[in-house]
């Protein structure tokens, strides 16, 4: 739908039943959350409070919640974007088929940003930062956080709103040691958009001018989530998805500001001036924890007349950006792996915290079961894709042959898993980079940004039968007395609290010595773990567990382990120590006084009666 504004946009939700009202007053400080979190596990439907304790102005949430309603956002135009992003990975579908994209004009006049007067609704009034909603999301957050902005900057060398960016990086309202009214933090990586227009002005001696928008119509938040293909840049396409062209101005500063939105911040950010930011509950489901970040000097908080605040809730997956991730995936599927010769599929699996584990099919073209099945391309097409953008932040990668299933796909976690455990040589396949780089909110890693990767490279027939039971016959030695099967071939063994590396490796010498003359062959994969009823409760909580909780270089052994001309592998089944370790950020966990306040808005007669 074309909508003019976020107003709009709650009033054509609310009249197909898909939004709620909540008229109690509610605390910003954790209970806001624990609604969204409540309501979005529900499946519930997009929430407006319009009662926050010391806050003027109302809020929504979940606006994203279920892809059927991210879809319905977008019923209108959907399809078209489609096209549009599949053209730009084949421009000449377009020249050789006109008649059949016609229908795709008006989405491309769409897409043109058109520069306003200043008598736009953003002009209505201005307010402070102490006076918009200060949402806390998580107990041990640093302080209130915009979860829903639109961050726009420009390219000092190349200004103009073509060559900018819009992007979605937290931003911390207050606390710490921030300035009231005054300071705010931005929380980025240096890779991203943002990132290399301040590695610009900071080489110029400059300051960088940033926008924050917050709310405006829906299309402008899921521009900036958009990993669009180089090429594509986020104004145009916002204004393609959302069927109404992206209006802006320039305040007498010299700020862009976004004519739709609900609250504008501007400000600037000095050359090399950091405070600290965090802690913040975050999407791996852990706390990033206080690191410095840059500062942004608030100039001026513009606000529409009757502005509607806009924020979601991060944590363990699945969350409300789990259903932008299938949006995202709905329209630019097919696009992304046509960056990426020879991938067929890719996901980065959600329920992993995202960035931790990549699946993804290839092809083996040039020399397919040659030597027996030896992988080849794939092996060139995952180092593709170690190197790819936010793909590059991946700890674990699983690529298979598409030859070998063509039926296989990488979203059924349980089915794709069982594919490459059936298939992989552990003395050949595993290819480990060491010292390299790793998403800034992981901390399973060394340091800060710095842990490692494997990719693990699978092709040609199948080599075993995985078990799908525990043989009675199989024990195991102290300390490993609890131990269960979570998927056929894996094993989740629980183990003692971890210690440090020494303690570790003897805990795999006692394994080694009394598993390493059985005959394992079904049994390819063991997963120490801190609680293994919970890993093996479910199998988001086994790939959570797993690969969140272990950097590749450190945490896996193997039975029978060896090390020839610096390749790694081993002839026994593979060992990943998934336990929490000191360096580890802490899990978030929900506040139980805050919960039970969010029951007693279950019950009948309730604003979440029949919802939660």
């Amino acid at each position: 739908m074309g909508y003019p504004s976020l107003q709009a946009c709650i009033t054509d939700l609310e009249k197909n039943g898909q939004l709620i009202r909540i008229k109690e007053e509610v605390d910003p400080y954790l209970e806001m959350a624990a609604i969204h979190l409540r309501v979005y596990d529900h499946g519930g439907p997009a929430i407006l409070f319009e009662n926050i304790k010391g806050c003027k102005f109302p809020a929504v949430s979940n606006l994203f919640g279920t892809l059927d309603r991210s879809k319905f956002l977008f019923r209108d135009t959907l399809d078209k974007i489609k096209i549009l992003v599949e053209m730009k990975g084949d421009p000449m579908k377009a020249i050789k088929h006109p008649f059949q994209f016609l229908n795709v004009a008006s989405s491309a006049l769409s897409a043109l940003p058109m520069k306003t007067g200043k008598n736009v609704p953003i002009n209505f009034g201005r307010t402070q930062i102490s006076e918009l909603p200060q949402v806390v999301n998580w107990p041990m957050d640093g302080g209130p956080f915009i979860t829903m902005p639109q961050v726009y900057t420009e390219d000092i060398d190349k200004p103009g709103i073509m060559n900018s960016n819009l992007g979605m990086y937290r931003i911390q309202l207050g606390g710490n040691e921030y300035i009231p009214n005054k300071e705010i933090g931005l929380h980025y990586q240096l890779h991203r958009g943002i990132g290399i227009h301040q590695t610009k002005a900071n080489a110029k001696g400059q300051p960088l001018k940033v926008s924050i928008f917050i709310g405006g119509p829906p299309a402008h938040p899921l521009a900036a989530v958009m990993p669009l293909p180089e090429g594509l840049s986020e104004l145009p396409f916002a204004g393609a998805l959302g069927n109404r062209r992206f209006r802006y101005f320039y305040d007498e500063e010299g700020f862009c500001i976004s004519a739709d939105a609900d609250f504008v911040i501007t400000g600037t950010i000095m050359p090399h001036e950091n405070k600290p930011e965090g802690p913040f509950g975050d999407h791996l489901g852990y706390y990033s924890l206080q690191h410095p970040f840059p500062l942004m000097r608030v100039s001026k908080v513009y606000h529409r007349k009757n502005p509607i605040w806009s924020f979601t809730v991060v944590g363990r997956p699945p969350q409300e950006d789990t259903s932008f991730g299938a949006l995202i995936h709905e329209i630019s599927g097919k696009a992304i792996p046509k960056e990426i010769p020879g991938l067929h599929e890719i996901n980065a699996v959600d329920a992993a915290g995202v960035h931790p584990l990549l699946f993804a099919i290839g092809s083996e073209r040039y020399t397919p079961y040659l030597n027996g099945g030896k992988p080849q391309e794939i092996l060139t097409i995952a180092n593709h894709i170690l190197g790819s953008n936010q793909l590059s932040l991946a700890k674990y990668l699983f690529i298979c042959s598409l030859a070998d299933d063509p039926s296989l796909h990488v979203h059924d976690v349980p089915k794709f898993l069982k594919h490459i455990l059936e298939r992989v040589d552990l003395t050949r396949d595993l290819h480990f980079y060491t010292k390299t780089t790793i998403d800034t909110l992981d901390y399973s890693g060394s340091d800060l940004n710095s842990g490692s990767k494997v990719a693990i490279t699978v092709a040609g027939d199948r080599k075993r039968e995985l078990w799908t039971e525990i043989p009675p016959s199989l024990s195991l030695p102290r300390p490993f007395n609890n131990f269960k099967l979570v998927l056929p071939g894996i094993l989740v063994v629980e183990a003692p609290a971890y210690i440090g590396e020494t303690e570790t490796l003897n805990q795999i010498d006692i394994l080694n010595s009394h598993l390493k003359d059985l005959k394992l062959d079904g049994l390819p994969l063991m997963i120490l773990c801190d609680d293994a009823a919970f890993t093996a409760k479910t199998v988001n909580n086994f790939v959570w567990v797993t690969f969140t909780r272990s950097n590749p270089s450190h945490d896996i052994y193997g039975i029978n382990s060896f090390t020839q001309h610096k390749h790694w592998g081993c002839n026994g089944p593979l060992i990943i120590d998934a336990r929490i370790k000191p360096h580890h950020a802490p899990p978030l966990i929900e506040d139980a006084a805050t919960e039970r306040k969010v029951d007693s808005l279950g019950v009948k007669g309730g604003p979440l009666y029949g919802i939660i």
